[in-house]
């Protein structure tokens, strides 16, 4: 087997690799729910190489990307299922399908109108595959979508029928009250307490009322405090998305900073012959303050 730019090339290489008794025994092991992670990884990697403007890595990670596409492929040929053919011809087809202004009759001045085309020819696929069972207009939502951009794909979709907030001032208010219950499990309704909750004097309850009686059970405690952060996350997302913003993006560059900063740290710690883990808190804190202190000055 020698390299080439065709991809019957690639295609070949996978059928060798998956062929019994000559094949590779990993690769033989392999089933879609075993290769599906992969899958995952390798798109982030793509996004990571473009993030980061490296062209070179974006090559090889598109090339890992487009392995897995012929991995399933391959696997599902030996199913009787489709072949990877099958696969271009169908992304050809829906591509052709959904550009009429490019291969139709369409007009499309506007990248608005591109959209609205879009949505009305999905929705006509949809109702095209309809089985007469009536579908939910979030279900085709993949579940396996990072979190906070699979709650903004949810609050767009049921925002084009009218189920949404009319402005972003009551989502802070509500973004207000559910923080109030996070607190109120969290601060109020410890984990570690198994003994009924008591609020502290003066203490405001849950704005839902739902926490007045305490919660006995360590489990149960812990369960509430999952789904009182999880709703202040989706109120998040919602701002996020009435702000036009992407939540994901915002906690990648606050990751980014923290990395960057906790980086300085260690720096700093590292010239005077000390680490993290030999420093204290305050110590710390006040190179993270002068590194902070840093950042500030670079943007004025």
């Amino acid at each position: 087997m020698t390299p080439s730019k065709d991809i019957q090339r690639l295609i070949d290489i996978m059928a060798a690799l998956r062929t019994p008794k000559t094949g590779c025994p990993w690769d033989l092991e392999q089933t879609f729910a075993t290769i599906a992670p992969y899958t995952i990884e390798e798109a982030y990697e793509v996004a990571d190489a473009i993030q980061r403007g490296d062209l070179g890595d974006l090559k090889d990670e598109l090339g890992d990307l487009l392995l897995q596409v012929v991995y399933h492929s391959r696997m599902a040929e030996e199913q009787g299922a489709f072949q990877f053919g099958d696969v271009v011809e169908g992304v050809s087809a829906k591509m052709i399908r959904r550009h009429p202004h490019v291969f139709g009759d369409e007009t499309a001045n506007s990248a608005g109108d591109v959209n609205g085309l879009w949505d009305r020819i999905k929705a006509e696929e949809r109702a095209g595959k309809s089985s007469g069972e009536t579908k939910s207009l979030l279900a085709d939502i993949p579940a396996t979508l990072p979190a906070l951009t699979r709650a903004i794909k949810l609050q767009h979709k049921a925002a084009k029928v009218g189920f949404d907030w009319p402005d972003i001032a009551p989502v802070f208010e509500k973004l207000k009250e559910e923080i109030a219950e996070f607190e109120e499990v969290a601060l109020y309704i410890a984990p570690s307490d198994t003994r009924s909750a008591s609020r502290p004097e003066g203490a405001k309850p849950a704005a839902s009322g739902r926490r007045d009686e305490g919660v006995s059970d360590a489990a149960n405690k812990i369960d509430a405090m999952k789904e009182e952060f999880g709703d202040m996350l989706f109120v998040m997302a919602n701002i996020a998305r009435h702000l036009q913003i992407d939540p994901e993006d915002c906690l990648r560059a606050a990751n980014a900073k923290f990395t960057r900063r906790f980086a300085y740290i260690e720096q700093r710690l590292s010239e005077k012959g000390s680490s993290p883990a030999q420093s204290n808190l305050a110590e710390m804190d006040a190179l993270w303050d002068e590194v902070r202190a840093i950042d500030k000055h670079s943007t004025t």
